[in-house]
């Protein structure tokens, strides 16, 4: 087994700079013992965990401490060249930010894959947020991972394509152009529509990420519900009311036929596909409060839901009131929960703790610091931090770019990037990528020219490393 999982993650780090579509990976033949339940992630106070429901069992797969980060998740999907699902979350930097005249962090939003069987986590992208408290509404499925950010009036959709080995997250949804939206749900599979609640008016849309349109949405929610859960086969939803519990009802979740209006606004084009008849609406447990999140049992017999700290299950077809099967992590402060479809390849003996995102970022706010004789009131003024993006598993021109001469900048146009107090940042959006992908740095104007290279995940240049292969993927071209 340790030889099957190196090569796991050989093969990961060598595809995870390739533009092109993530190949398929057969399944091993099923275990004995295999997760036939599949697995429950969570986020609690440790960190974010899995638990298997079939034995009460659970591990911190990724530990935070408390009081840190506020994270949104984990939610299952699918990641290169790995034949089982694994976690992603997000993490925003919650400690006291840097002033002018005191020490502190920049914060920044993160997403992470944490694979809990090779005991591996890895940064997939970063980007410096001193606006909000971060991403929430993190949901996905078999094609999109998706996302909310902004504050106030300002909510955008970001969306990161599964399918594809590495990329940038793409905005689907973002004011003045387009409304404010809360992400809520995703449909399984490898659908495109993604559940969305409107800021202000609080109306509920599909939105589209395979055409980027708004469609109708096959039910009337309140502009208080959700977050949702769509059943594994598209035929229940599970809605987070805002007090008493949740509520199960049947729903449409086949693509609907609408067009979007020149505005990117819905269209009231009703959905030509019959509504489900064979579930009224049910209450699970209202007495209880509002779940901070819900998931389905791969069979869709059972319901999870993160409620008052704690994991409770509750069997789909019970009464309401009915007391939960199973209550877990009582006390853990759990707030986000996902369920895996069936891991039948896979045992519970299997689940190995990550390092965590800690390291990572605290690298980053390292190699981010101004060089000392910048980082004074006099000079920070005057200093200017230029920044290029390549992808290091060949050889680039930009990785030996030592001074900001002019013309380098009109040969290599640079990202957007400047001082802050004590630091600099990359300013565009998810502007930085993990996997192979490098950044060249040149501080500059207040110091003579100070060039540096760094990785979300490693310094170290991809082509410097062994290639598990005798030959090469393809690469992205050069930002």
């Amino acid at each position: 087994m340790p030889r099957f999982i190196a090569a796991l993650a050989a093969a990961l780090v060598l595809a995870s700079c390739s533009g092109k579509t993530a190949a398929p990976v057969a399944s091993p033949s099923p275990l004995a013992g295999g997760l036939a339940r599949g697995l429950i992630a969570y986020v609690a106070d440790g960190g974010v965990g899995v638990l298997d429901p079939a034995s009460g069992k659970s591990t911190i797969v990724a530990p935070l401490q408390a009081g840190l980060f506020r994270v949104a998740g984990p939610v299952w999907a699918p990641a290169p060249n790995v034949d089982h699902p694994v976690l992603y979350f997000t993490v925003h930097d919650d400690r006291p930010a840097e002033r002018r005249t005191t020490a502190g962090v920049v914060p920044y939003d993160w997403l992470f894959r944490v694979d809990p069987f090779a005991g591996t986590i890895e940064p997939i992208a970063a980007s410096q947020d001193s606006q909000s408290e971060g991403p929430i509404g993190l949901v996905a499925n078999a094609h999109y991972l998706s996302l909310t950010v902004g504050c106030c009036a300002t909510y955008e959709v970001d969306t990161l394509d599964l399918t594809q080995a590495t990329g940038p997250l793409k905005v689907l949804s973002k004011p003045p152009s387009q409304a404010a939206f809360f992400t809520q749900g995703a449909v399984p599979g490898s659908s495109g529509l993604l559940a969305v609640r409107a800021f202000g008016t609080g109306a509920w849309y599909w939105l589209n990420a395979d055409a980027g349109v708004l469609n109708p949405f096959p039910l009337a929610l309140g502009p208080d519900d959700g977050p949702i859960a769509i059943s594994p086969d598209g035929t229940m939803v599970a809605v987070a009311l805002p007090d008493h519990g949740a509520v199960i009802q049947s729903i449409n979740s086949a693509l609907p036929v609408a067009s979007a209006s020149p505005s990117g606004t819905a269209v009231a084009t009703p959905s030509p596909h019959p509504s489900p008849t064979t579930l009224s609406p049910k209450k699970v447990n209202s007495k209880l409060q509002h779940p901070d999140g819900l998931a389905w049992s791969p069979d869709a017999k059972e319901l999870a839901l993160a409620v008052a700290g704690e994991i409770q299950l509750y069997a789909a077809g019970a009464a309401d009131g009915t007391a939960p099967t199973k209550k877990y992590l009582t006390g853990a402060n759990v707030s986000g929960l996902a369920w895996s479809g069936p891991i039948a390849d896979r045992t519970y003996a299997m689940v190995k703790p990550s390092a965590g995102p800690q390291a990572t970022v605290d690298a980053l706010l390292t190699v981010t610091s101004l060089p000392a004789q910048a980082d004074t009131s006099a000079n920070r003024p005057l200093t200017k931090v230029y920044m290029w993006r390549f992808d290091s598993t060949k050889t680039s021109p930009i990785s030996a770019i030592a001074d900001a001469t002019a013309t380098v900048l009109a040969t290599y146009p640079p990202m957007s990037a400047g001082v802050l107090f004590h630091h600099w940042a990359a300013t565009d959006p998810w502007a930085l990528l993990g996997g192979c992908y490098r950044y060249r740095v040149v501080i500059t104007g207040s110091v003579a020219p100070v060039a540096t290279t760094f990785g979300l995940a490693s310094n170290t240049l991809c082509s410097a490393r062994p290639s598990p292969a005798p030959t090469a993927t393809a690469s992205p071209s050069h930002s």
